[in-house]
């Protein structure tokens, strides 16, 4: 434990250091990913060495308790438990800080809901899918914004694409990302028969400037007049935007604002994060893993959630966790499903400390 907490604050000051050389200010994109791991490292700096304290004046107890000296052995003797409780709790405490921080959790986040096997229904579903993150934002009291809205014709979504702006929103939902299953009756099925559907979730922190650099050489644009409802407006004007980023293949579209310059600028948002996941996904899979977590934030194409409206019940199958208060959960009350998948990703990542 001494040894990790020495190399922490050795980190701590390095990064000090950085931040104060006299050309440190000239690169802002670098300066800036300093000052963040540096302000993340501060209470863990402030424990290490209220630890560090306790762990030293233990050691010294302990060496006058094995020593010669009676006296000295009998004023320290009561102190030496008090202070073993407290390096116990010390070293707990560090134990949840010492867990490695994913330093986008604080961001805002890019959530983007589609419907997948099941023709309308899965629609349908995406939709419901889709009130139930904006209900979710509305109690957490977040910012919401649009970036992109493709109904389907039966009903529901095929596509949607929203922002979410507020402390820790990217954190909270994370573990969102893949594939969440329906079984219920359609309201077109005569013969009462449970049909299954899906629809894919993923989350995506939203990339700021210091985080990607995108260059306008890379970029395709193409205009085009957008479809769907929207008035003369929508009808006449080119002001649909379709970007697509060259050495990734990525390709973003863009309709929901009259405005062309506006849907350029929510394109390039959802571009950008998108490019910072990919870039994210290739240092995860580059740097030795130091724990396999069984909440899995990666993988859009493993089921993650049932949402069984027969019996009522929402099953999380990554943790096991079945609620029967699927009417609630619709309705955006996702507090307890969330919360008890970030406690299994911390158990898994204490347990590598």
């Amino acid at each position: 434990m001494i040894d990790k907490l020495q190399t922490v604050l050795a980190r701590y000051d390095e990064l000090a250091e950085l931040m104060n050389l006299p050309d440190a200010m000239q690169n802002m994109k670098a300066f800036t990913k300093l000052a963040r791991e540096h302000r993340s490292l501060t209470e863990l700096v402030d424990e290490s060495k209220k630890y560090i304290i306790t762990f030293n004046q233990l050691k010294d107890d302990e060496e006058i308790l094995n020593g010669d000296d009676p006296e000295l052995k009998e004023l320290v003797k009561d102190e030496i438990g008090e202070l073993r409780n407290i390096l116990g709790l010390q070293e707990e405490k560090l134990k949840n800080l010492l867990i490695p921080n994913d330093p986008d959790d604080d961001k805002n986040t890019i959530l983007e809901v589609r419907s997948g096997t099941g023709g309308d229904e899965a629609a349908l579903f995406a939709g419901n899918l889709y009130r139930m993150y904006l209900r979710y934002a509305e109690r957490q009291g977040w910012k919401m914004e649009v970036l992109s809205l493709n109904e389907n014709e039966g009903g529901g979504i095929k596509e949607a694409v929203i922002s979410l702006i507020g402390e820790g929103a990217y954190g909270l939902l994370k573990f969102e990302s893949g594939v969440h299953r329906v079984q219920r009756i359609p309201e077109t099925e005569s013969s009462g028969r449970v049909h299954t559907s899906a629809a894919t979730v993923a989350v995506l922190p939203e990339a700021e400037d210091v985080d990607i650099e995108i260059n306008e050489s890379d970029l395709k644009i193409d205009t085009y007049r957008a479809s769907g409802a929207g008035g003369q407006h929508v009808n006449k004007t080119e002001s649909a935007i379709r970007i697509t980023h060259n050495p990734t293949g990525l390709v973003v579209i863009c309709q929901d604002e009259t405005s062309q310059h506006k849907n350029r600028d929510k394109a390039l948002k959802v571009l950008r994060s998108r490019l910072y996941e990919v870039e994210m996904e290739k240092q995860n899979k580059e740097r030795a893993s130091a724990r396999k977590s069984m909440v899995s934030t990666g993988d859009r194409s493993a089921k993650i959630r049932t949402y069984n409206f027969p019996q009522g019940r929402v099953t999380d199958h990554r943790i096991n966790l079945t609620l029967y208060k699927l009417n609630e959960i619709m309705d955006g009350d996702l507090t307890e499903v969330i919360e008890a998948l970030k406690l299994e990703d911390q158990k898994a990542a204490m347990e590598a400390v």
